[in-house]
């Protein structure tokens, strides 16, 4: 089983004291990478839910450079690694979820001269699991006495209705977090203790405030709000702090000389800087305290000179999350929001490495009423083709957990207030993996200017990069397209749409010219329609000979060279999604939404259905070869299924991965899943060709990607995961509502529930017929296992008799 699709950008990075490694907190665990190659090296695994924070110790010793980090997670731990080995040393259970942690002490080993502490104490944003009133703050920070594995009993330095990010100053003698239209800033005892008094204070301001920096080494704060200001606070704490600290420079300012101070605030002075168009995300002060970084949601990374105010930029393309330095000045990393994190250089800001995971679910789409399918899957080699923002589609590798290539379908610049114009909201890739298509909508203003446009683009064998091959404006006319489907074999594709039609494109294959995009054109080849509806989906055969189109509710099957309607099977309650064939193409599967979802298996040869459920299917997938497919399947309402809902509800979990064989309706297996709707599944082909099933079958591992693009990939045939699911499958059982009666049960009715047991050879006895009433249940069990006709049909007529007690004379 592999694991992948993790964001990197969750919380806050940590370089390790070398420079050489940077550790990401990836789901729930820590992924370690090396800043010279960009790859993974390593992985911290224990914590069972989000890790949220993760600090190396700092400091060397004669022989060699520590590696030693603490994390925190959301399953209420605190753990201690060394990272070169790796190995967990130690765990503290806070029996809370951990939200945010720092550690002021480690802070202070790096001043030179400091006196070691004992004791060292971590300071957490946990929430409060007693407190169940949502009117009541459930977040507060903790102390913990992490040298003892113990909380400091009865310190909470502060109550919040939301969990708050902590910021330690560097030189370990502050910490705070916004609170609001404030800052909250509290004074690290010398000698802290479990029972030390911390004094604190508070920093006003007319708007929402969403984070905080200390200067490395003045008593200095900035602060970013949500309107894209920045205040800067000098000389903060003076009336408070100043009892056992003196300034810096040793000036005091007048109380009534405090420009930019609000009221009673314990400052000398405020000054606001303002570039930024929006909330200011990034806060960080350069190591020597000459420098000020901040950045948003434009991209932008501004570098401030503190005593001129004077700034330069240096532009990613996406928002920006976090910014780390390492203990080497000249090397930083900037956390975008696209899941992607770059390695800089200072003060230069080259980009040295890149480092991208897979991107997130588009905003856009989100909020797009068309059709849209976000993603393609290319089986053979392991690559999924995701619909990013900027109009871009990213070829991601699941095996490796890396990207392959971005391709850009359309330029559009990073711009955060301007309204989304432009949409990429389909994407298909080909069997081999070669050719792309991909669907991009024009949004109209005012029901004007509306277009849709269908791209092929084509890559190289030996790279992946995409190259544009054809562009077809409005290949439906002005009717949206419902999905894209390619030719297994030949260079063909079908493309079908709402507006009652569905068209066939060919590759040319004309003289070579050296222009890429008239030697590689794609034409219109033919147009089918029948009895002007919709046309839904679309798929072909296994060999390509057959073309199988969705007209709305009914299948419509063609001959695709001669665009011949040879025949039409069925037809649906609702408008039909999704069409796959199983196999070497003997069976066809259908699903459909809606009111009335339905998964139905068509017979090729008797050209009917074989058997149907009731069930909404978010994704279908079958495998290249046998008679096996999967469905993601949404949980049933819990109006309709309380007792399966209520479970999965406990855990989040909205979804369920069913495995079939063709000929049975039963599952072969079942997984709950989380965030399934939205998601997708998939076979995949291994790695290794070698690896085979016992019949002589190619094995097949499965990929189910849930709605954040987190995926993982499996062996379903795996007897291990089958043994661990069997009670879930019997619960399934239950919850599914067939449509379709097959063999014995359309013959004689519905059997009664038994309880199945892995030796039972007999059905009937299982079975008691009911008293006074043996007629129901007589006729129940297979007809293999039951009695002879003779014996069921007269006690079938002594049972409608009555029986009577004669009176003997």
């Amino acid at each position: 089983m592999m694991r992948g699709g993790r964001s990197l950008v969750s919380s806050r990075p940590a370089f390790s004291n070398d420079g050489k490694k940077l550790l990401l907190c990836t789901a729930n665990s820590v992924s370690i990478f090396s800043t010279f190659t960009g790859l993974q090296i390593g992985e911290l695994e224990g914590h069972t839910d989000l890790v949220t924070s993760v600090i190396v110790v700092p400091g060397t010793t004669s022989s060699k450079i520590l590696c030693y980090c603490w994390t925190a997670s959301l399953d209420g731990t605190i753990r201690y690694w060394d990272f070169a080995v790796p190995d967990l040393m130690k765990t503290i259970s806070i029996n809370a979820p951990i939200h945010s942690m720092v550690l002021p002490a480690l802070a202070c080993q790096l001043i030179e001269g400091a006196e070691r502490p004992l004791d060292h104490f971590a300071y957490i944003s946990s929430q409060d699991m007693k407190q169940k009133d949502e009117q009541v703050p459930k977040w507060q920070i903790l102390k913990c006495n992490i040298t003892k594995s113990r909380l400091c009993g009865g310190v909470i330095l502060a109550k919040s209705k939301r969990p708050q990010l902590i910021t330690v100053s560097p030189s370990g003698k502050y910490l705070g977090f916004c609170e609001k239209h404030k800052i909250r800033i509290w004074k690290v005892p010398a000698k802290d203790s479990d029972h030390a008094v911390h004094k604190t204070i508070r920093l006003h301001h007319t708007k929402e405030l969403n984070t905080l920096a200390f200067h490395p080494n003045k008593r200095i704060v900035a602060a970013g709000d949500v309107t894209g200001r920045i205040l800067i606070w000098k000389h903060f704490g003076e009336r408070m702090f100043s009892v056992t600290d003196k300034l810096e420079n040793g000036d005091v300012m007048d109380a009534e000389e405090r420009p930019g101070v609000r009221g009673d605030d314990d400052a000398d002075l405020c000054t606001t800087w303002h570039w930024h168009s929006t909330v200011v995300k990034v806060l960080f002060f350069s190591s020597d305290g000459a420098y000020l970084y901040s950045g948003g949601r434009e991209g932008v990374l501004v570098v401030w000179q503190l005593d001129t105010g004077r700034k330069k930029f240096a532009r990613f393309g996406s928002p920006l999350k976090y910014f780390t330095i390492s203990s080497d000045p000249s090397l930083a990393s900037v956390s975008c929001a696209d899941n992607t994190l770059h390695l800089l250089k200072l003060p230069s800001m080259e980009i040295l490495k890149t480092i991208s995971g897979i991107q997130f679910p588009s905003s856009a789409l989100k909020t797009y009423n068309g059709s849209s399918c976000d993603a393609a899957l290319d089986s053979t080699a392991g690559i999924v083709a995701i619909c990013t923002e900027n109009c871009c589609i990213q070829l991601f590798s699941l095996v490796d957990d890396r990207e392959i290539s971005l391709v850009r379908v359309c330029e559009r610049n990073h711009q955060p207030g301007d309204e989304i114009t432009v949409i990429v909201n389909m994407v298909a890739l080909s069997l081999d993996g070669c050719t792309l298509a991909t669907i991009e909508t024009r949004l109209h203003e005012e029901g004007i200017g509306g277009l849709i446009s269908l791209k092929f683009w084509t890559s190289g064998s030996e790279s992946k990069g995409f190259s544009l091959s054809t562009v077809i404006y409005e290949p439906h006319r002005d009717a949206g397209v419902s999905a894209i489907t390619f030719h297994p074999v030949g260079k063909m594709a079908v493309s079908s749409s709402y507006g009652a039609d569905f068209k066939i494109w060919v590759r040319s294959s004309g003289v070579q010219l050296e222009d890429p995009i008239i030697n590689g054109g794609w034409t219109c080849h033919a147009v089918g329609s029948y009895k002007n509806k919709p046309m839904t989906a679309a798929a072909f055969s296994a060999d390509g000979s057959v073309l199988a189109v969705a007209a709305e509710r009914v299948i419509t099957l063609w001959d695709p060279d001669r665009n011949v309607l040879v025949a039409t099977i069925g037809e649906s309650f609702e408008p039909i999604s999704s069409l796959s064939f199983i196999g070497k193409s003997e069976y066809l599967l259908s699903s459909s939404k809606g009111c009335n979802p339905q998964l139905s298996v068509w017979s090729m040869s008797k050209m009917s259905t074989s058997w149907s459920c009731k069930m909404h299917a978010e994704g279908v997938s079958c495998a290249m070869d046998g008679l096996s497919f999967a469905v993601l399947a949404l949980l049933c309402d819990p109006a309709r299924n309380k007792a399966a809902s209520n479970e999965a509800s406990l855990n989040g979990v909205d979804g369920i991965i069913l495995l079939y064989n063709v000929e049975t309706p039963l599952p072969l297996a079942t997984w709950f899943v989380k965030k399934a709707r939205g998601g997708r599944i998939s076979f995949v082909l291994p790695t290794d060709k070698s690896e085979d099933l016992t019949d002589g079958k190619q094995l097949h591992m499965l990929c189910y990607m849930n709605s954040d693009h987190e995926y993982v990939l499996f062996d379903p045939y795996s007897e291990q995961l089958h043994n661990q699911k069997i009670i879930q499958r019997q619960r399934l059982v239950q919850s599914m509502e067939e449509t379709g009666r097959f063999g014995y049960a359309s013959i004689y009715g519905e059997l009664p529930e038994f309880d199945l047991k892995p030796n039972q050879t007999s059905l009937v006895s299982a079975t008691l017929p009911s008293e006074g009433r043996p007629w129901e249940t007589i006729f129940s069990g297979p007809s293999h296992a039951l009695p002879p006709l003779p014996k069921l049909c007269s006690s079938f007529i002594e049972s409608l008799l009555e029986r009577r007690t004669a009176a003997v004379e």
